[in-house]
């Protein structure tokens, strides 16, 4: 059963790491579900402030990607069209078949959001590129933080046998 437990632990643990760049799932969130499905095991024991203090670490990742773009879509000039405009760029990147399109789809979903808002290309551009920078910066974060909770987990297995 031990095995079961861990299988479904790293597929979880994998599921964060793809988290941090796809919209549907909260990256660090979920890799920290990992840890307390691992904690269900009877062959693995991980301490109360561990558990702890991933999940506020997951939890204020959680927040602050809701803050980044924003921020980097204000810091620029930009307005909420902007950073609507990356979210659903993001969503039609990636199902979209060019090459990119998780990168190409903020960018123009941004400019597109603030070309709506603001008639000024200019500005607009300028907008649109804050909000893609804060993307940008977000799914770095997420990204980061999820390969940290991976390595800890391989680290757990390995110093605890099952």
């Amino acid at each position: 059963m031990d095995t079961l437990i861990v299988i479904f632990a790293a597929i979880i643990m994998c599921l964060g790491i793809a988290g941090s760049f796809l919209p549907v799932l909260p990256g660090p969130l979920t890799s920290w579900v990992g840890f307390i499905v691992l904690n269900t095991s009877d062959s693995f024991s991980l301490s109360s402030t561990f558990i702890i203090t991933t999940g506020i670490i997951a939890t204020a990742i959680f927040i602050l990607d809701y803050a980044i773009p924003a921020m980097g879509t204000k810091k620029f000039g930009g307005s909420r069209y902007g950073v609507i405009g990356t979210t659903l760029g993001l969503i039609i990147g990636l199902f979209s078949p060019i090459p990119g399109g998780i990168i190409i789809g903020p960018f123009l979903g941004a400019l597109i959001g603030e070309l709506i808002f603001n008639k000024d290309h200019k500005r607009a551009f300028k907008a649109a590129f804050g909000s893609f920078i804060g993307f940008i910066t977000s799914a770095l974060m997420k990204f980061i933080i999820a390969l940290i909770y991976f390595g800890l987990f391989i680290s757990v297995l390995l110093s605890q046998s099952f």
